[in-house]
């Protein structure tokens, strides 16, 4: 049987398996009745543990070449590489078991609770009740959800960056080494959408799996992205590169225009809040003389002290004006202080900066504690140093990616179900 779970011989952060390397090989699509591929020729290639985001207008096939990857969509030609295997090679179902996928919304089934939902696949492989059991916990607590609370919940009482997690859990269940995103944030609030992909990225730093990533959201291409392809209609492959370059040197006109205004301010999606030098900050706590905290804060030379609890965690962000209001440092929680995580990129940062009073966001670990801050003057040096390295970058190391729709490839019998596009198959 395939060996797609066994090609690395390494294992990632949570001892489970790492990703391993896609390889499209001159694959097409082309549906009965129509003229013109949906895809048309396709060489990718995706190297292991790398989140490649594939962006485009709608209709220009990304959908289906991601389709296409765990055989939901059965290709016209070519061969679909997944470390050492052709999946052609593999029964469908079988596959389908052994690669993630993750869509809007998750794709819970509402009958089924979160535990139920979580440990479908694993069920199918015929993990004994114990090993399910534990892997349902070690992934709640992967996503940032108390097993306790969440694993007997149903859907419905979850919110939807709650089922978001659930989906991204269910697809990691049974370790596979890819994992295929369709659009899956797209039906949330922005909000709610920057700390998933903020998770995401957490994530990833402990399975390191190879992540093909579908967006109509250039900007969530460049967060995300180790590599983005963009793709005009038919799946024509316009650039494939990293989000450093294709922002520094777009390979024509159609990038430009996709990539869009302020291509300046998305170099902030290039770097993250823990990579640059953060600004100190005075702090205070519940039940102090507002007056010792001012003398604090006067001799550091700041303006703001920022009151954190007994965990440090931010509680109040108060200027010199406000304490001087003030007798006794009150244990007021402000649930709308501009806060961003270290994983969140300086984009963000600046998101959150232009809803403060003081012109900078406050810092936070994963423990929701006080690190510092960050403020404008970080934020412009960042823009500077971040298209400065994307010039002197190497081009070599970028991945193989073109479109070789001439090649003498074998046809891949298509099934009867073909006749029309499924779904968003031609997104």
């Amino acid at each position: 049987m395939s060996n797609i779970l066994q090609t690395s011989n390494e294992s990632s952060a949570t001892g489970g398996t790492h990703g391993v390397r896609l390889l499209l090989d001159a694959v097409g699509k082309t549906y009965r009745g129509q003229e013109a591929p949906a895809v048309n020729g396709l060489t990718l290639e995706i190297p292991a543990g790398k989140v490649v985001a594939l962006v485009g207008p709608s209709g220009c096939g990304k959908t289906t070449t991601l389709k296409m990857i765990n055989r939901l969509i059965e290709p016209t030609s070519g061969r679909i590489m997944i470390g050492d295997e052709d999946v052609t090679d593999i029964d469908g179902d079988q596959l389908r078991r052994r690669i993630g996928y993750v869509i809007q919304a998750g794709g819970l089934f509402p009958h089924m609770t979160v535990e139920a939902n979580i440990a479908m696949v694993p069920k199918m492989l015929g993990w004994d009740k114990e090993r399910i059991s534990q892997r349902v916990d070690e992934l709640l607590e992967l996503v940032s959800l108390d097993p306790a609370l969440y694993r007997r919940r149903y859907p419905k009482q979850l919110s939807g960056g709650q089922q978001q997690r659930i989906g991204v859990a269910r697809a990691l269940a049974a370790d596979p080494p890819v994992l295929l995103m369709d659009e899956p944030f797209g039906a949330v609030d922005p909000i709610t959408r920057q700390r998933l992909q903020d998770e995401l990225l957490h994530i990833q730093e402990d399975v390191q799996k190879t992540i093909v990533f579908v967006t109509h959201d250039f900007d969530e291409a460049v967060k995300l992205g180790d590599y983005i392809a963009i793709f005009s209609e038919g799946a024509h492959l316009v650039q494939y590169d990293t989000p450093e370059r294709i922002l520094a040197d777009p390979a024509n006109e159609f990038v430009e225009d996709f990539i869009g205004a302020g291509a300046g301010l998305k170099q902030l999606t290039l770097t993250r809040v823990g990579e640059v030098v953060l600004g100190e900050v005075t702090t205070g706590h519940p039940g102090e003389r507002s007056a010792d905290v001012l003398a604090r804060l006067e001799g550091a030379g700041h303006d703001n002290v920022v009151i954190v609890d007994e965990r440090e965690r931010p509680m109040q962000w108060l200027s010199r004006r406000q304490l001087r209001r003030i007798e006794t440092i009150g244990n007021q929680r402000n649930e709308n202080l501009p806060m961003v995580g270290l994983r969140a990129t300086l984009h963000d940062a600046l998101d959150s900066m232009l809803e403060s009073d003081v012109g900078a966001a406050i810092v936070i670990g994963s423990r929701q504690n006080l690190i510092g801050i960050v403020d404008v003057s970080v934020v412009t040096d960042a823009i500077s140093a971040a298209r400065n390295a994307a010039t002197q970058a190497p081009a070599e190391d970028t991945p193989l990616g073109t479109n070789t729709g001439t090649l003498d490839i074998v046809p891949v019998a298509t099934s009867d179900n073909d006749a029309e596009p499924t779904g968003d198959g031609g997104h």
